[in-house]
């Protein structure tokens, strides 16, 4: 699947993998490594899904090459092509670029998919990972209106790691020179932004599900979410959650 560039923005979901780079899938001893895995997969796609919507902007999904990713990439999308109807549908088809990455490291990672769209041409990319399936449309457009307006926005999780961060004119600062393993890389990074002279923008802080606690959040958004008759959004970690939950 391949779509051609026909904005100035981008939009880049960077898949991340279970464990890497200091950044650990770890949400307690009531999962299982395979479902940690499923529920992860769920979360890729619930992201792909809550980004289809949006427009004015192109869509990018970048993942590591390695052979179990390239798999559950493919699986995932087969399996949303049968699910979405209309212009989800379309868009998924032909409105999503899908780009695969060297196995590298998530610092790594995320320089090559931020090189990437502004070698394409783009003057603003908002990158976001694969643990954050509660991300809806409205705090996505938050930051790029930001973005828009500032050298770079930076979305914090409680952990002082990222949720989101995008970058506008040019590649800023490389986030591969980072230890993505430090405690306190949000604050590493964006004094390095701060040392430059560049301007950058906070979103609220929210998360990224690596922890039991965050489990715990996840489900508050989720029943929010019904509550206020948003039936889709989150809906395959739903499904998932309830599974191992009830087994």
């Amino acid at each position: 699947m391949t779509a051609t560039k026909k904005n100035d923005t981008v939009l880049a979901i960077c898949i991340q993998e279970v464990a890497e780079d200091g950044s650990e899938l770890y949400i307690g001893d009531t999962f299982s490594p395979e479902e940690i895995k499923i529920l992860h997969h769920a979360f890729v796609a619930d992201s792909i899904v809550n980004i289809l919507d949006m427009k004015g902007i192109d869509l990018h999904l970048f993942y590591g090459d390695y052979p179990e990713t390239r798999k559950a990439i493919s699986t995932i999308l087969n399996y949303l092509a049968k699910k979405l109807k209309g212009k989800r549908a379309a868009c998924l088809s032909n409105g999503l670029k899908i780009t695969a990455l060297p196995e590298e490291r998530w610092g790594a990672k995320m320089d090559a998919a931020f090189k990437r769209c502004f070698d394409d041409g783009y003057k603003h990319v908002l990158l976001i990972g694969s643990r954050t399936p509660t991300l809806k449309e409205n705090l996505l457009k938050m930051a790029l209106k930001l973005l828009k307006k500032s050298d770079a926005v930076f979305g914090p999780t409680v952990e002082g790691r990222y949720y989101l961060i995008g970058m506008s004119n040019k590649y800023q600062v490389e986030l591969v020179a980072f230890d993505w393993r430090s405690p306190n890389i949000y604050a590493e990074v964006a004094d390095a932004f701060r040392e430059r002279g560049l301007s950058w923008s906070e979103m609220e802080i929210w998360y990224a599900v690596e922890h039991p606690e965050d489990i715990e959040y996840l489900v508050r958004d989720i029943n929010q979410f019904r509550l206020e008759g948003d039936e889709l959004s989150a809906k395959e970690t739903e499904m998932v959650l309830e599974r191992i939950l009830n087994r």
